[in-house]
């Protein structure tokens, strides 16, 4: 096969790809998000301390992850059809595409929040602070820096998800991987979508990396921003008390 024949393909198949793995880390992201942090507000000593819901969405989030994905895909044909009327294509994959990346991202982003300094959360609640404040103005931006290599991992570990949706018929460059790579004996075309993907993923690890240095450079997890915006908080209460005596 020439150069000029497989062109059209790949840029197709791209572009599939680039749909795919686009959607469901948004929907991964969007979902995950909340569920990962609800895992830390409700686990003992939480702000939100629940353990039965704390054991159930854990569970829930533990098989999700464990279920191999070609296993997951198959187990949700009948969802995926109801869904998006067909489960051949991009747009089928990204059912359960979706579906696997919410528990992966959820985890990842449990990780990253308990790792946010305790003293700050401390703080916030001495000053009057309630959960959704706490959530807002610590816990999510000091864990910013690990929330962003969280969704870089997220992204990575969905094109290999993508690619393995391509041998049941899922589109993009899996699914040409194995149409002509492997059922039309075209080894260099095999490569040829081997090396895409890897290209793809070294530049998303590195775009990832950067952005989360960049972030904790500028006051991330352990920076200085929200330790000084704290301390400019108490400085009128602290002149208040001055005045007084």
């Amino acid at each position: 096969m020439t150069w000029s024949q497989m062109q059209p393909l790949l840029e197709q198949a791209s572009w599939e790809t680039l749909i795919m793995v686009g959607w469901s880390t948004l929907i991964a992201v969007v979902l995950g998000l909340p569920l990962g942090v609800l895992l830390v507000l409700t686990d003992r000593d939480g702000l939100l301390q629940n353990v039965l819901v704390n054991k159930v969405i854990g569970q829930v989030v533990n098989i999700g992850r464990s279920m191999p994905f070609i296993i997951l895909m198959v187990a949700l044909m009948s969802f995926t059809r109801w869904v998006t009327g067909t489960t051949i294509g991009s747009e089928a994959a990204i059912v359960p595409l979706a579906i696997g990346g919410i528990p992966f991202f959820a985890r990842l982003v449990e990780t990253a929040v308990r790792e946010v300094d305790g003293g700050l959360v401390e703080a916030v609640q001495s000053m009057g602070g309630n959960t959704w404040t706490i959530v807002r103005k610590v816990l999510v931006p000091e864990a910013l820096p690990s929330l962003i290599a969280s969704t870089t991992t997220t992204v990575i570990a969905l094109i290999g998800y993508s690619a393995m949706a391509g041998t049941v018929g899922g589109g993009g460059l899996g699914d040409l991987a194995v149409r002509y790579g492997y059922q039309r004996f075209e080894p260099g075309f095999m490569w040829i979508t081997v090396a895409l993907l890897a290209v793809a993923i070294s530049l998303i690890q590195f775009a990832g990396d950067y952005a989360a240095r960049t972030l904790h450079r500028r006051g991330g997890r352990g920076g200085t921003g929200p330790r000084l915006r704290l301390l400019k908080a108490k400085e009128p209460a602290a002149a208040d008390v001055s005045k007084v005596a």
